[in-house]
């Protein structure tokens, strides 16, 4: 199968794309995947170092941009979309697979134009404007929820969970493999694939406040690359021993070495916390389109799996009790990973893929 897929800018938009494309490539080595993107996302610095081929198009967002490049950005729709025709007509495509984010409407308008078969891969409780908009000419809409369908009335949809990498199917079999081998408890950090200030500067402040339990603790702190130098500092000048990097390679393997995750609540972060069954103290970015980080969240939250701290209400003494208390109770830690292991939607990526053969089939059988 010969597939394009437009997933970039963050994180949460482009792994659910790789993991589709490896899962891919796995099952049929013939397969053909090509990525559109910008220079300036995610994707840039990722795909080459996962094996697939990025073609940058003139795509650029709109929502919540300043007026006038809200205008420059619907102005170079049309190029894009051009650009996007010649790519699928080079190379003969057989379906489009859009993400969400600014690069999937030229991507899809190019698929409509050709008439070639379109998914739309909806990570989130409540969609991202872009599937929104898009859903009216997709011929399908895969959802990890399923309350998120009542977002796409009339559209077909199917309830298949969050594609992950493949690596997440076992993260168990990962902890017993390369746990650490003493009774520390270990609490894992990270705002996102960028890293978060706001989360960055609360957790060092937490941290220092936990004085009972400091000693017994091992924290891996993942900062992003533009706060990674201040984070490590700010830990050193409190004399606090902390691992701080700019970025997770592993993150199954990080997911499996923890005992408590405090993160954000984008979709892909709760997929892979379900994925590996690990409780979490979820702070969602309040400026996610839809509050949608706040919704996804509260999935976790309502199964008690999770504890939410709103931002508004965030500070280090409050962060500093909630983890006191949840490691101070281990029988509550071990009942939130069980119910966050009983929310994971396994198999999803599979899944996934086998409701994109059905479609490509269903397409080559009406052309027949």
């Amino acid at each position: 199968m010969n597939v394009c897929i437009a997933a970039g800018g963050t994180g949460g938009h482009l792994y659910p794309g790789i993991a589709l494309a490896q899962e891919m490539m796995r099952q049929d080595k013939k397969s053909q995947v090509q990525f559109v993107g910008t220079p300036r996302g995610l994707e840039a610095q990722v795909l080459p170092m996962v094996g697939f081929e990025l073609r940058c198009i003139a795509a650029r967002g709109f929502m919540g941009a300043h007026p006038l490049m809200a205008l420059v950005s619907l102005v170079q729709l049309p190029y894009a979309i051009g650009q996007c025709i010649r790519l699928l007509r080079k190379k003969r495509f057989e379906l489009v697979i859009g993400i969400g984010g600014y690069t999937s409407p030229p991507l899809l308008f190019a698929a409509l134009c050709l008439g070639i078969p379109r998914v739309l891969v909806e990570p989130n409780v409540i969609p991202g404007m872009a599937n929104k908009v898009l859903c009216r000419i997709a011929d399908m809409v895969l959802l990890s929820f399923e309350e998120t369908k009542r977002s796409f009335p009339g559209i077909p949809t199917r309830v298949v969970g969050v594609p992950l990498r493949r690596e997440f199917q076992d993260c168990q079999g990962i902890k017993r493999v390369i746990g650490w081998h003493d009774d520390r408890h270990t609490i894992l950090v990270f705002g996102g694939s960028q890293g978060s200030r706001t989360i960055n500067r609360v957790v060092v402040h937490a941290i220092s406040l936990l004085n009972a339990s400091r000693a017994s603790l091992r924290i891996v702190h993942q900062a992003g690359g533009s706060d990674c130098l201040f984070v490590r500092h700010s830990y050193a000048e409190r004399q606090l021993d902390v691992t701080v990097v700019a970025s997770l390679d592993d993150m199954a393997a990080s997911y499996a070495k923890a005992d408590l995750v405090v993160c954000r609540a984008g979709a892909g972060t709760i997929a892979e916390l379900t994925a590996c069954g690990k409780p979490a103290i979820l702070i969602p970015f309040p400026s996610a389109a839809g509050q949608h980080q706040l919704r996804n969240a509260e999935v976790m939250v309502n199964a008690g799996a999770a504890v939410l701290i709103d931002e508004a209400h965030l500070s280090g003494q409050l962060l500093a009790d909630t983890i006191e208390a949840l490691l101070n109770d281990t029988n509550r830690l071990s009942i939130m990973g069980k119910h966050s292991m009983a929310l994971g939607k396994h198999g999803a990526t599979e899944k996934s893929i086998m409701s994109c053969r059905e479609l490509v089939e269903q397409s080559s059988r009406r052309v027949a």
